[in-house]
Protein backbone atom coordinates (compact mmCIF):
# COMPACT_ATOMS: atom_id res chain seq x y z
CA UNK A 1 0.00 0.00 0.00
CA UNK A 2 1.09 3.57 -1.03
CA UNK A 3 0.04 6.54 1.58
CA UNK A 4 -0.18 9.61 -0.46
CA UNK A 5 0.44 11.36 3.31
CA UNK A 6 3.25 9.66 4.07
CA UNK A 7 4.15 10.29 7.75
CA UNK A 8 7.11 12.41 7.76
CA UNK A 9 8.56 10.80 11.42
CA UNK A 10 9.44 7.62 9.30
CA UNK A 11 11.71 9.27 7.51
CA UNK A 12 12.86 11.07 10.41
CA UNK A 13 13.39 7.54 12.43
CA UNK A 14 15.42 5.99 9.59
CA UNK A 15 17.91 8.84 9.71
CA UNK A 16 18.11 8.54 13.63
CA UNK A 17 18.67 4.94 12.87
CA UNK A 18 21.36 5.37 10.16
CA UNK A 19 23.03 7.77 12.80
CA UNK A 20 23.28 5.65 15.42
CA UNK A 21 24.12 2.72 13.68
CA UNK A 22 27.32 4.71 11.85
CA UNK A 23 28.38 5.64 15.63
CA UNK A 24 27.66 1.83 16.76
CA UNK A 25 30.19 0.87 13.95
CA UNK A 26 33.10 3.73 14.68
CA UNK A 27 32.94 2.97 18.11
CA UNK A 28 33.13 -1.16 17.21
CA UNK A 29 36.30 0.35 14.92
CA UNK A 30 38.04 1.92 17.66
CA UNK A 31 37.39 -0.99 20.27
CA UNK A 32 39.20 -3.35 16.85
CA UNK A 33 41.84 -0.41 16.53
CA UNK A 34 42.49 0.16 20.50
CA UNK A 35 42.73 -3.84 21.16
CA UNK A 36 44.97 -4.89 18.18
CA UNK A 37 47.21 -2.01 18.73
CA UNK A 38 47.73 -3.24 22.42
CA UNK A 39 47.97 -6.84 21.29
CA UNK A 40 50.86 -5.94 19.19
CA UNK A 41 52.51 -4.16 21.77
CA UNK A 42 51.93 -6.66 24.72
CA UNK A 43 53.08 -9.01 22.12
CA UNK A 44 56.68 -10.25 23.86
CA UNK A 45 56.95 -13.02 21.33
CA UNK A 46 60.02 -13.36 18.65
CA UNK A 47 57.76 -13.65 15.60
CA UNK A 48 58.18 -11.58 13.20
CA UNK A 49 56.27 -8.42 13.01
CA UNK A 50 53.97 -9.17 10.64
CA UNK A 51 53.07 -11.98 12.65
CA UNK A 52 52.51 -10.14 15.43
CA UNK A 53 50.19 -7.66 13.80
CA UNK A 54 48.30 -10.60 11.79
CA UNK A 55 47.70 -12.15 14.79
CA UNK A 56 46.32 -9.14 16.75
CA UNK A 57 43.87 -8.24 14.30
CA UNK A 58 42.47 -11.65 14.54
CA UNK A 59 42.06 -11.59 17.78
CA UNK A 60 40.69 -8.14 17.48
CA UNK A 61 37.90 -9.15 15.17
CA UNK A 62 37.28 -11.70 17.20
CA UNK A 63 36.83 -9.99 20.20
CA UNK A 64 34.27 -7.45 17.67
CA UNK A 65 32.26 -10.46 16.79
CA UNK A 66 32.50 -12.05 19.79
CA UNK A 67 33.10 -15.33 18.01
CA UNK A 68 36.04 -16.10 20.84
CA UNK A 69 38.83 -18.23 18.82
CA UNK A 70 41.41 -16.39 20.26
CA UNK A 71 44.97 -17.09 20.20
CA UNK A 72 47.52 -17.87 23.00
CA UNK A 73 47.61 -14.60 25.16
CA UNK A 74 50.55 -14.27 27.64
CA UNK A 75 49.94 -12.61 31.29
CA UNK A 76 49.97 -9.22 29.94
CA UNK A 77 47.59 -9.58 27.08
CA UNK A 78 44.94 -11.74 29.16
CA UNK A 79 44.65 -8.16 31.24
CA UNK A 80 44.49 -5.90 28.56
CA UNK A 81 41.47 -8.29 26.79
CA UNK A 82 39.87 -8.95 29.86
CA UNK A 83 39.76 -5.06 29.96
CA UNK A 84 38.68 -4.92 26.00
CA UNK A 85 35.93 -7.37 26.59
CA UNK A 86 34.05 -4.89 29.14
CA UNK A 87 34.50 -2.22 27.03
CA UNK A 88 33.03 -4.33 23.76
CA UNK A 89 30.32 -5.14 25.95
CA UNK A 90 29.88 -1.80 26.74
CA UNK A 91 29.74 -0.70 23.21
CA UNK A 92 27.94 -4.02 22.09
CA UNK A 93 24.68 -2.78 25.01
CA UNK A 94 24.99 0.64 23.82
CA UNK A 95 24.29 -0.85 19.85
CA UNK A 96 21.52 -2.99 21.49
CA UNK A 97 20.09 -0.40 23.33
CA UNK A 98 19.91 2.17 20.70
CA UNK A 99 19.08 0.55 17.58
CA UNK A 100 16.58 -1.70 18.92
CA UNK A 101 12.62 -0.93 18.37
CA UNK A 102 13.51 2.27 15.69
CA UNK A 103 12.64 0.25 12.59
CA UNK A 104 9.46 -1.03 14.26
CA UNK A 105 7.10 1.53 14.64
CA UNK A 106 4.16 2.06 12.09
CA UNK A 107 5.49 5.05 10.43
CA UNK A 108 8.38 3.70 9.37
CA UNK A 109 6.89 0.76 8.10
CA UNK A 110 5.03 2.69 5.86
CA UNK A 111 7.76 4.46 4.77
CA UNK A 112 9.41 0.80 3.65
CA UNK A 113 5.60 0.15 1.72
CA UNK A 114 6.11 3.62 -0.05
CA UNK A 115 9.51 2.63 -1.26
CA UNK A 116 8.45 -0.46 -2.25
CA UNK A 117 5.56 0.38 -4.04
CA UNK A 118 7.13 3.54 -5.66
CA UNK A 119 9.50 1.28 -7.60
CA UNK A 120 6.11 -1.07 -9.12
CA UNK A 121 4.49 2.03 -9.60
CA UNK A 122 7.16 3.00 -11.69
CA UNK A 123 6.66 0.16 -14.34
CA UNK A 124 2.81 0.05 -13.59
CA UNK A 125 1.31 0.02 -17.28
CA UNK A 126 -1.65 -1.66 -19.03
CA UNK A 127 -3.66 -1.82 -15.85
CA UNK A 128 -7.04 -1.26 -14.41
CA UNK A 129 -7.80 1.53 -11.95
CA UNK A 130 -10.50 0.47 -9.39
CA UNK A 131 -11.32 3.51 -7.62
CA UNK A 132 -13.18 2.60 -4.62
CA UNK A 133 -13.48 0.02 -2.74
CA UNK A 134 -16.99 -0.30 -1.87
CA UNK A 135 -19.07 -3.85 -2.07
CA UNK A 136 -19.07 -2.64 -5.82
CA UNK A 137 -15.77 -1.50 -6.32
CA UNK A 138 -14.30 -4.79 -4.18
CA UNK A 139 -16.25 -7.09 -6.61
CA UNK A 140 -14.52 -5.68 -9.62
CA UNK A 141 -11.51 -5.38 -8.04
CA UNK A 142 -11.50 -9.27 -7.37
CA UNK A 143 -12.83 -10.15 -10.93
CA UNK A 144 -10.59 -8.60 -12.73
CA UNK A 145 -7.74 -10.14 -10.90
CA UNK A 146 -9.07 -13.18 -11.03
CA UNK A 147 -8.94 -12.28 -14.71
CA UNK A 148 -5.42 -12.04 -14.68
CA UNK A 149 -5.54 -7.96 -14.70
CA UNK A 150 -3.20 -6.20 -13.12
CA UNK A 151 -5.18 -3.85 -10.63
CA UNK A 152 -4.86 -0.46 -8.91
CA UNK A 153 -6.82 0.17 -6.40
CA UNK A 154 -7.62 3.95 -4.83
CA UNK A 155 -8.57 4.32 -1.51
CA UNK A 156 -9.66 7.59 0.67
CA UNK A 157 -10.25 5.29 3.98
CA UNK A 158 -7.68 3.87 5.73
CA UNK A 159 -10.23 1.16 6.97
CA UNK A 160 -10.57 0.27 3.52
CA UNK A 161 -7.39 0.19 2.28
CA UNK A 162 -6.31 -1.67 4.71
CA UNK A 163 -8.99 -4.62 3.20
CA UNK A 164 -7.87 -4.15 0.38
CA UNK A 165 -4.25 -4.82 1.04
CA UNK A 166 -5.23 -7.99 2.79
CA UNK A 167 -6.99 -9.04 -0.27
CA UNK A 168 -3.88 -8.65 -2.20
CA UNK A 169 -3.97 -5.72 -3.99
CA UNK A 170 -1.82 -2.93 -4.98
CA UNK A 171 -3.24 0.20 -3.18
CA UNK A 172 -2.98 4.10 -3.60
CA UNK A 173 -4.48 5.18 -0.14
CA UNK A 174 -5.25 8.95 0.41
CA UNK A 175 -7.73 11.20 1.85
CA UNK A 176 -10.25 12.82 0.53
CA UNK A 177 -8.54 16.13 0.72
CA UNK A 178 -5.39 15.17 -1.37
CA UNK A 179 -7.28 12.39 -3.59
CA UNK A 180 -6.32 14.59 -6.60
CA UNK A 181 -2.75 13.17 -5.62
CA UNK A 182 -3.95 9.64 -5.55
CA UNK A 183 -4.87 10.06 -9.03
CA UNK A 184 -2.39 11.73 -10.29
CA UNK A 185 -0.08 8.87 -8.88
CA UNK A 186 -2.14 6.18 -10.64
CA UNK A 187 -0.11 6.41 -13.27
CA UNK A 188 -3.51 6.94 -15.76
CA UNK A 189 -1.39 7.99 -18.74
CA UNK A 190 -0.68 3.98 -19.28
CA UNK A 191 -3.48 2.68 -17.40
CA UNK A 192 -5.88 0.46 -19.53
CA UNK A 193 -8.98 1.64 -17.95
CA UNK A 194 -10.61 2.78 -15.09
CA UNK A 195 -13.46 1.70 -13.29
CA UNK A 196 -14.99 4.43 -10.64
CA UNK A 197 -16.98 3.03 -8.12
CA UNK A 198 -17.31 5.35 -5.02
CA UNK A 199 -20.39 4.79 -2.91
CA UNK A 200 -20.92 8.98 -3.43
CA UNK A 201 -22.35 9.73 -7.25
CA UNK A 202 -20.98 13.20 -6.70
CA UNK A 203 -17.17 11.63 -6.14
CA UNK A 204 -18.08 9.38 -9.21
CA UNK A 205 -18.45 12.81 -11.34
CA UNK A 206 -15.47 14.27 -9.62
CA UNK A 207 -13.28 11.71 -10.17
CA UNK A 208 -14.18 10.84 -13.71
CA UNK A 209 -13.43 14.71 -15.08
CA UNK A 210 -10.09 14.35 -13.08
CA UNK A 211 -8.96 11.38 -14.81
CA UNK A 212 -10.19 12.28 -18.12
CA UNK A 213 -8.29 15.55 -17.67
CA UNK A 214 -5.21 13.55 -16.68
CA UNK A 215 -5.61 11.12 -19.64
CA UNK A 216 -8.50 12.19 -22.39
CA UNK A 217 -7.77 8.63 -24.51
CA UNK A 218 -8.21 6.53 -21.25
CA UNK A 219 -11.64 3.87 -20.82
CA UNK A 220 -13.43 4.80 -18.36
CA UNK A 221 -16.22 2.65 -16.56
CA UNK A 222 -18.98 4.15 -14.07
CA UNK A 223 -22.13 3.61 -12.71
CA UNK A 224 -24.83 6.12 -12.98
CA UNK A 225 -28.57 6.61 -11.28
CA UNK A 226 -30.61 7.60 -14.46
CA UNK A 227 -30.55 9.04 -18.11
CA UNK A 228 -29.56 12.53 -16.70
CA UNK A 229 -26.73 11.68 -14.83
CA UNK A 230 -25.65 9.19 -17.58
CA UNK A 231 -25.56 12.34 -19.73
CA UNK A 232 -23.71 14.54 -17.50
CA UNK A 233 -20.95 11.49 -16.42
CA UNK A 234 -20.58 11.36 -20.55
CA UNK A 235 -20.16 14.81 -20.78
CA UNK A 236 -17.11 15.03 -17.87
CA UNK A 237 -15.16 12.17 -20.30
CA UNK A 238 -16.79 8.53 -19.41
CA UNK A 239 -16.81 6.47 -22.09
CA UNK A 240 -19.05 3.44 -20.50
CA UNK A 241 -21.38 4.54 -17.99
CA UNK A 242 -23.82 1.60 -16.42
CA UNK A 243 -27.38 2.16 -14.78
CA UNK A 244 -27.95 -0.37 -12.66
CA UNK A 245 -31.50 -0.37 -12.01
CA UNK A 246 -31.90 -0.85 -15.84
CA UNK A 247 -29.46 -3.16 -15.65
CA UNK A 248 -31.24 -5.18 -12.58
CA UNK A 249 -34.88 -4.71 -15.17
CA UNK A 250 -33.25 -6.16 -18.28
CA UNK A 251 -32.23 -9.29 -16.22
CA UNK A 252 -36.01 -9.62 -14.53
CA UNK A 253 -37.20 -9.51 -18.20
CA UNK A 254 -34.57 -11.62 -19.45
CA UNK A 255 -35.45 -14.54 -16.64
CA UNK A 256 -38.98 -14.14 -16.77
CA UNK A 257 -38.86 -14.46 -21.00
CA UNK A 258 -36.42 -17.43 -20.51
CA UNK A 259 -38.57 -19.27 -17.79
CA UNK A 260 -41.74 -18.92 -20.48
CA UNK A 261 -39.70 -20.52 -23.19
CA UNK A 262 -38.80 -23.11 -20.93
CA UNK A 263 -41.96 -23.91 -19.84
CA UNK A 264 -44.23 -23.50 -23.43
Amino acid sequence: MYRIDEPRLGVIRIREWRRRARHAIVLLLLVLGAATTGLVLLDRSNVPPGTKVFNAVWNGVNLVTTLGAFSEFNEGQKRFMLLAMVITMVVGGYAVATLTGILSGDDVIAYRENRVMERKLEKLADHVVVAGFSPVGELVADRLREAGETVLVLVSEEKLARKAAERGHMVLFGEPNVFDDVLKRARLDSARALVVAPADANNNLAVTVLAHVLNPKLRIAVPGENSTRQALLESAGATDVVIADELVANALVEHINIHRQATT
